[in-house]
């Protein structure tokens, strides 16, 4: 019987882009709306302009978490290791993002008007850096934001541990720590095609790796989104927590 996948067994460059936009945000899910307002509540804790570098852990095509920092972050880091991504993540911030990302933006803005007015105007404080997540330079960043990377990128539970503690240890003693996972996600198709790793978590799973890393450590969860494609998973895990 053949072993779990690991992060570096998989050619992130060839991440199917349109196929993944396609299926989870070319409209705007309850999950979504879900995710939108818990992250936007941590950031609504903090002064406007306070954070000054933050980054985006394994940002992927996903606009919505990079629009969200804008009142608070000075700066933010998108670090993404697949040339895909990296690919349309630059084209969005020089072409302005796909209108798709509208509906997603007018909730972020609705849930905290310090935002910028326009989609554009969210992300011009994002930088794009083609890099492995997993070199980043501890204590480096004031806030760290983490979406659907560590259990989705391999299939073994160490791995996502010491990827989560990457990505706590990255930020600052004192810092901001928001993620989210896919809740108990296994291996999984995109486009009926492309096989990718998952590695199951819940939320005592998500709890035990950053208990012992964080302060303030809040874990909750929702339950699976009807509207979206089934890939096996039983809803989302969400973490909001600060650095010890």
């Amino acid at each position: 019987m053949p072993g779990p996948t690991f992060n570096d067994d998989v050619d992130w460059d060839g991440w199917p882009v349109d196929a993944y936009l396609a299926e989870n945000y070319r409209e705007l899910h309850p999950s979504d709306a879900a995710v939108l307002a818990h992250h936007s509540a941590c950031y609504l804790s903090l002064p406007a302009g306070a954070v000054q570098r933050a980054v985006e852990f394994g940002a992927g095509p996903n606009l919505y978490p990079l629009m969200l920092g804008a009142a608070v972050c000075r700066r933010v880091d998108a670090v993404e290791a697949g040339a895909a991504n990296v690919a349309y993540l630059r084209r969005q911030l020089t072409q302005g993002p796909d209108p798709s990302w509208g509906p997603f933006h007018a909730l972020a803005r609705k849930l905290d008007p310090r935002l910028p007015a326009s989609p554009a105007g969210a992300l011009a404080h994002v930088r794009v850096v083609h890099g492995d997540v997993r070199a980043l330079v501890p204590g480096r960043y004031g806030l760290a934001s983490m979406n659907f990377v560590a259990e989705g990128v391999t299939e073994d539970l160490d791995e996502f541990g010491a990827l989560c503690t990457c990505f706590a240890r990255c930020v600052a003693p004192g810092g901001r720590l928001i993620a989210a996972f896919m809740e108990n996600m296994p291996t999984y198709r995109i486009g009926g095609t492309t096989v990718w790793p998952g590695c199951p978590v819940d939320v005592p799973a998500v709890r035990s790796v950053f208990a012992p890393l964080t302060r303030e450590l809040t874990v909750t969860r929702i339950d699976a989104d009807p509207t979206l494609p089934d890939y096996g998973d039983s809803g989302m895990v969400l973490l909001s927590a600060v650095t010890r």
